[in-house]
């Protein structure tokens, strides 16, 4: 088992980072959120939104396979239930680092697709968000990866 602190360091070791469920009006949801966090901190990011030809003033694409020159990474911002579709994708376009993102509530997170995702040599965060790690974080999501992981919506291994 790899810690949470492990997985995420190296999830955040990719440059190219998909995120899925990107909003055109999303101001405050979660994945927009996840999407210009990444995009501050320097990574190259992005939007997956199969309804939306442009957000947050970026172009969106309809799915992974449609990002020029591929992705590393995803995080996965969708309802659970999307989630094993842009599991299966990730697997068949050679993605092994996968993100279901979970604040408070379900999120993202599907227990199907983080099986799917082991059982294809891929590594699944099953909740959590990349916002509370590295060079992404700050103080609100430290503290909140920190009660988190005592409710267990952050899991301490991956």
């Amino acid at each position: 088992m790899t810690s949470i602190a492990e997985a995420a360091e190296e999830f955040l070791s990719h440059q190219r980072i998909a995120v899925t469920g990107v909003s055109r009006h999303g101001e405050d949801h979660g994945a927009n959120l996840v999407y210009r966090r990444l995009k501050e901190r320097g990574y190259e990011t992005f939007a997956i939104n199969p309804s939306a030809d442009q957000v947050e003033g970026d172009p969106a694409y309809p799915s992974l396979a449609a990002v020029p020159g591929g992705v590393e990474a995803v995080v996965i911002g969708t309802r659970a239930d999307r989630a094993l579709a842009t599991v299966k994708e990730a697997e068949t376009l050679g993605i092994k680092d996968v993100w279901m993102h979970r604040s408070f509530g379900p999120g993202s997170v599907d227990d199907e697709a983080a099986t799917y995702c082991r059982e294809h040599g891929m590594t699944a965060i099953a909740g959590g968000c990349p916002l509370m790690f590295g060079r992404t974080a700050d103080g609100g999501h430290r503290m909140m990866c920190t009660f988190m992981k005592l409710t267990g919506k952050v899991p301490r291994t991956v």
